[in-house]
């Protein structure tokens, strides 16, 4: 097979995957993503359900590849001169190109959530706290906060964004104003208590 070819194949199976995925996100508006089943997708697509599961294990997979789209999202290109920002300001930047990226599926997104925390699914569960940590890393560097990795600022710096990514990530749960203006507000309250004791620089 000629590197075209394969060139080809490849983009056909990245379509593939996106279409999978969108169609699981529109039949979790319609019914609640508790009740998708990928069984269902795949007959929604018109493909054997084993072509599901050449992309997707189960359907954590799926929102997996959802909150992918909000972390590519928060590590996109950024506006000039972005350096010369604040540190509270190039947080705040970072972490809403996370929430905007999955603000068009707001109710499914708090839906897989909560079904990835309920307690009888530890499979989905106990990997979000290394999910959490890696998102949070990938924050800071996004960014460009300057504590260097490992010391004891970062270390603090780690704890106290954790801490300020899941109470914006409650308000946001809870959040239906227009371009999500509540959580702004809630998350602007939140960095001016946190630099009393947290300089981000």
């Amino acid at each position: 097979m000629s590197a075209s070819m394969r060139n080809v194949d490849a983009d056909h199976e990245l379509d593939l995957a996106e279409r999978i995925l969108n169609t699981a996100l529109l039949l979790g508006e319609e019914r609640g993503w508790q009740t998708v089943e990928l069984t269902q997708v795949a007959h929604q697509l018109g493909l054997p359900a084993h072509r599901i599961l050449d992309h997707y294990r189960d359907l954590d997979a799926v929102a997996n590849a959802w909150f992918q789209r909000g972390l590519k999202a928060m590590l996109d290109e950024k506006p000039e001169n972005f350096v010369m920002w604040s540190g509270k300001e190039r947080f705040e930047y970072c972490l809403f190109a996370w929430f905007d990226a999955l603000a068009s599926h707001h109710q499914v997104t708090v839906e897989m959530l909560h079904t990835k925390v309920h307690a009888p699914h530890p499979h989905t569960w106990v990997p979000m706290v290394f999910d959490l940590s890696r998102l949070i890393q990938w924050l800071r560097q996004a960014a460009a906060l300057s504590a260097p990795y490992g010391s004891r600022r970062a270390q603090l710096e780690e704890v106290a964004l954790t801490g300020l990514f899941l109470a914006t990530l409650r308000a946001w749960s809870r959040d239906t104003s227009m371009g999500q203006e509540s959580t702004r507000q809630s998350l602007a309250r939140r960095l001016s208590l946190a630099e009393r004791f947290m300089r981000l620089a």
